[in-house]
């Protein structure tokens, strides 16, 4: 039976197979307006198979996909959610359960990638995450901050003269050569920029100094590339690394051959 991992974020869905113990093509879109049949000819091909899954998309989202899985392949979507201690990482959260699944699944996937060495986790999506894994699998703990796209929005809705300033017609100045753009347009997107870049290279002079190491450093999510000019850290971009970690977790629970 094949194995269909999918992880569903905030605004995108991304899903590949696993074959032969690895993750297969990944395949990602945008969900929005999406409905049950929409999920079922993205996701899944024909006949039966398992699907393991992490979601932070919502109760609403969470049961289109499910009803879509139980259609195309005949069972439920195994979805995962976050605990103490798993496919060994163990988080030192206070409470477990509040750390987002998805997060905790990329954390699995690079303490695995990682071949015991720390790792520093980038994932920039709707919001900008930073996890840190010890060499021996502990998850030291993260941070939370809004993602570029998300930092242009809120000045563009919550602000009055910027948001006019930032109509202009004609952008000038947007080359993204450096920081000081010569429109407000400009300004917000080389200004998110450069913020959540700064942010990510705070985070791994914090996490140096806390292990008394360098850790590897890996970066992930739909908005990485944005800023892949901008990072003065050593990183390496791994675009599948939910995927990853729920392949980790897909192996490790699965049920031996008769």
């Amino acid at each position: 039976m094949k194995t269909v991992l999918v992880d569903i974020g905030n605004t995108r869905v991304k899903w590949a197979q696993l074959v032969s113990g690895r993750v297969g093509r990944q395949h990602a879109a945008e969900y929005a307006g999406w409905k049950r049949e929409d999920f079922a000819r993205h996701l899944f091909g024909k006949g039966p198979a398992r699907v393991i899954a992490v979601s932070v998309a919502g109760t609403r989202i969470d049961r289109l996909f499910t009803a879509a899985a139980r259609e195309r392949t005949g069972s439920s979507p195994e979805f995962f959610s976050s605990k103490r201690r798993v496919a060994g990482v163990t988080t030192l959260y206070a409470e477990p359960w509040r750390l987002g699944a998805d997060r905790l699944v990329g954390v699995i996937g690079a303490h695995r990638l990682a071949r015991g060495r720390p790792v520093c986790i980038i994932g920039v999506g709707t919001a900008l995450t930073v996890d840190l894994v010890d060499a021996s699998g502990r998850h030291l703990g993260g941070a939370i901050v809004p993602a570029p796209a998300l930092m242009k929005d809120s000045l563009l809705t919550k602000t009055s003269g910027i948001r006019r300033r930032a109509a202009e017609r004609h952008s000038r100045g947007t080359s993204g050569r450096n920081l000081f753009a010569r429109s407000t347009r400009a300004a917000i997107e080389q200004g998110s920029r450069y913020a959540a870049a700064a942010v990510i290279d705070r985070a791994v002079g914090e996490a140096r100094n806390l292990l008394g190491r360098a850790p590897l450093v890996l970066v992930t999510g739909g908005g990485a590339p944005a800023l892949r000019a901008l990072i003065r850290s050593r990183y390496v971009l791994v675009p599948d690394l939910v995927l990853q970690g729920l392949a980790v977790l897909a192996i490790e629970t699965e049920s031996p051959s008769p």
